[in-house]
């Protein structure tokens, strides 16, 4: 049986954020070709972190700047290496390189990182994104962190013509692998549902974002609909959030959503007003499979839809942004027509079957050409013989002025 070693930057929370669902599918997609897992993490285990024994996947904590790691690693001896984002390939990619020289190293970059914080930047400052924007910190670390792996998992088209394109990243060591999708129509119809939705993991800024939006948005969309409520959902929930809530105003903040499927099953509509982001919209592809029809902003509705007709209304306008949500709440038929739309983008863009053969294609190639495949990947060789060096001996001198 093959070793699969994922060093996680936090345990997976598949009810609480997308990224939790991505780092659940990707586990699931190993375990079907006999991989034996070890999840690894420096962050403690929550509450409602998912139970990883039941999927027979063994865990560990390990220590930042500490070479308990290297010997842990030396004794896994994975055929491949998965870093739950740049960060966690920073503090560990050369401990990982130096022990099993030989283990495949992919980088599950989630979103670019280094795109969402440009993006943050310029919504924050009022103005539009500008390429300069985008050649930040973040940038910097997260290329390198690319580059020094043989394998970089991007979620989104968007981000994948990007690199490409725009920053010259051999697509050869990309691999275009967005969140998996599976249509589960509901039982509900149009008439059996009320209300309007949105939800989110509050911990991630997008999100508190888009509820300030909502705020600001909603009093004209009750003014048009006032038997109407809309129902904010969301795993960790600040006393800055339910400060937000108006019961008079049917502005009700709910927190987390101890069923996602029942609350999409019963709302008539998701609002999503996303101000800025990167990657997949884990709420919009949910909002797809179950049925829901929704409104959202264009980086909402980003690298999602192809060329098939999203399922509600994509639009940065205040205004059209309130008109549409009415309509859609309002007309049954171009309810159902949306329904049908995000089933139709679920099933050609988003169902695993889509993408796991060729995945699991190119994981062998590399393997069997692992040599090779580095050596064509030259700037990956620079940037990983430098951090190797730097890296080491900074980590190497916190571990000794730790004992003391």
């Amino acid at each position: 049986m093959k070793n699969l070693v994922i060093i996680g930057k936090v345990f997976p929370e598949p009810n609480s954020t997308a990224a939790g669902s991505r780092m659940i599918q990707l586990m699931d997609l190993f375990l079907t070709q006999n991989y034996q897992i070890t999840f690894l993490s420096t962050a403690t285990i929550s509450e409602n972190s998912f139970d990883l024994s039941s999927k027979n996947i063994s865990f560990q904590n390990i220590v930042l700047n500490d070479s308990s790691f290297d010997e842990l690693i030396k004794n896994l001896n994975p055929e491949i290496v998965i870093f739950d984002r740049f960060t966690t390939e920073e503090q560990f990619g050369w401990r990982v390189s130096e022990q099993v020289p030989n283990a495949v190293k992919i980088l599950d970059t989630e979103d670019l990182h280094f795109l969402r914080t440009a993006r943050e930047k310029a919504f924050k400052q009022n103005r539009n994104l500008e390429h300069l924007d985008l050649i930040n910190d973040v940038f910097k670390r997260e290329i390198a962190s690319i580059l020094r792996c043989d394998l970089s998992l991007i979620i989104s088209e968007f981000e994948m013509n990007l690199l490409i394109e725009k920053f010259r990243i051999d697509e050869n060591i990309l691999f275009y692998l967005p969140l998996f999708g599976e249509v589960k129509k509901p039982e509900t119809s149009f008439s059996e549902r009320k209300n309007f939705i949105s939800i989110g993991n509050f911990l991630h800024e997008p999100n508190w974002q888009t509820v300030l939006q909502l705020k600001k948005l909603w009093k004209n969309i009750k003014n048009q609909l006032p038997e109407a409520e809309i129902h904010i959902y969301g795993a960790y929930a600040s006393e800055k959030v339910f400060q937000l809530h108006n019961e008079k105003e049917g502005f009700i903040i709910k927190g987390r959503a101890e069923n996602v499927e029942t609350v999409f099953n019963t709302a008539k509509v998701l609002l999503a007003p996303i101000p800025f982001g990167a990657g997949i919209k884990g709420k919009l592809l949910e909002s797809m499979q179950f049925g829901l029809p929704n409104v959202t902003s264009a980086v909402g509705a980003e690298a999602m839809q192809g060329n098939h007709d999203w399922n509600g209304f994509i639009t940065d306008n205040e205004t059209e942004f309130v008109e549409k949500a009415v309509l859609l709440y309002q007309d049954e038929n171009l309810w159902q027509k949306s329904q049908e739309n995000g089933y139709k983008i679920v099933e050609n863009r988003f169902k695993k079957e889509l993408f796991e053969p060729h995945f699991i294609h190119k994981i062998q190639e590399i393997s069997e050409n692992l040599e090779s495949h580095r050596n064509q990947n030259f700037l990956g060789q620079i940037l990983q013989h430098h951090t190797l060096q730097s890296t080491k001996y900074l980590s190497k001198w916190i571990e000794e002025k730790n004992k003391k």
